[in-house]
C-alpha cells in the first residue's frame, strides 16, 4: 500500500498551475491520476489533442471546466466528470472567473502517441506541434511541425 497527500507531491511545468502526479507519487503503473488547479484562462494540455491509446476521464473537484470537443464545447461542473475515449479531440479549459479544481484519470498510463493542435502565429492557423524543455530547462515550449515557430511557452 502506497499512501500521499496532494500538498507533499512537487507540481509539474504545465499550461496549469498546479499538476501533480499522484500516480508516480504512489508508484501506480497501470493509470495515470493527476491533479490540477487552473486560473482562469488556463488549461489543462498544450493545445487540442488526442489520445491514440488512452482513455481519459476528468473530475471537476472546484468550479467549471469547459472542454472544446469535436460536437462543440462542453462545461463539466464541480461534481460531474466527462470522459474521452482514445483517439477522440478534446481541450479543457477554465473558462471562468473562479479556480478549477479537478482530477484526470487515464488508463493505460502510457498515452500512446499524442496529436497535439495550436494556433500557428507564423502559419495563421491550427497545426500539430511537439513539446519541448527549452536548453536551460526552465520552460516547456510547443513547436510547429510546419515552420518552426513557438506557439506557446509554459514554465
Amino acid at each position: 500500500m502506497e499512501r500521499t497527500r496532494i500538498d507533499d507531491i512537487d507540481s509539474w511545468m504545465s499550461p496549469a498551475s498546479s499538476k501533480r502526479s499522484v500516480s508516480k507519487a504512489l508508484g501506480a503503473e497501470h493509470l495515470a491520476l493527476n491533479h490540477y488547479e487552473l486560473a482562469p484562462g488556463e488549461t489543462f494540455g498544450f493545445g487540442y489533442h488526442r489520445h491514440a491509446e488512452q482513455e481519459e476521464l476528468f473530475y471537476v473537484l472546484e468550479g467549471e471546466a469547459t472542454f472544446e470537443t469535436e460536437e462543440g464545447d462542453v462545461t463539466v461542473g464541480a461534481g460531474e466528470a466527462i470522459r474521452f475515449a482514445p483517439g477522440e479531440w478534446q481541450l479543457g479549459r477554465n473558462a471562468g472567473d473562479e479556480r478549477v479544481v479537478a482530477l484526470a484519470i487515464g488508463a493505460p498510463a502510457e498515452t500512446g502517441e499524442t496529436e497535439i493542435l495550436r494556433e500557428c502565429p507564423e502559419c495563421g492557423e491550427r497545426r500539430e506541434v511537439r513539446i519541448e524543455a527549452t536548453e536551460d530547462r526552465d520552460a516547456l515550449v510547443a513547436i510547429c511541425e510546419v515552420c518552426g515557430a513557438e506557439t506557446v511557452r509554459h514554465s
